[in-house]
């Protein structure tokens, strides 16, 4: 019977997911889901959609650098373009 020895290090859990609203639905992402990340998740090209979190526009540039926390309120929606 093989058992692997202990190595002394603590093995590495997986972030814990936090709960958003996207949409107005609930949804679980992993800690540490930046907008940019939820985007692609969904299978949105970024220029695609728009963006906010819990009310406040997000652009497009600003999506990698937004973490998503417990609690926060995404909207996706169509850029509205024309004149």
């Amino acid at each position: 019977m093989n058992t692997p020895e202990p190595t002394g290090r603590p093995t590495a859990a997986a972030p814990p997911d936090v709960t958003i609203r996207l949409d107005g639905a609930p949804r679980s992402v992993p800690a540490g889901t930046t907008l940019a990340d939820l985007v692609g998740q969904l299978g949105h090209a970024p220029q695609a959609v728009s963006t906010a979190v819990n009310g406040e526009f997000v652009a497009r540039a600003g999506r990698a650098a937004r973490l998503l926390g417990e609690g926060d309120t995404v909207l996706l929606f169509q850029p509205i373009v024309g004149g």
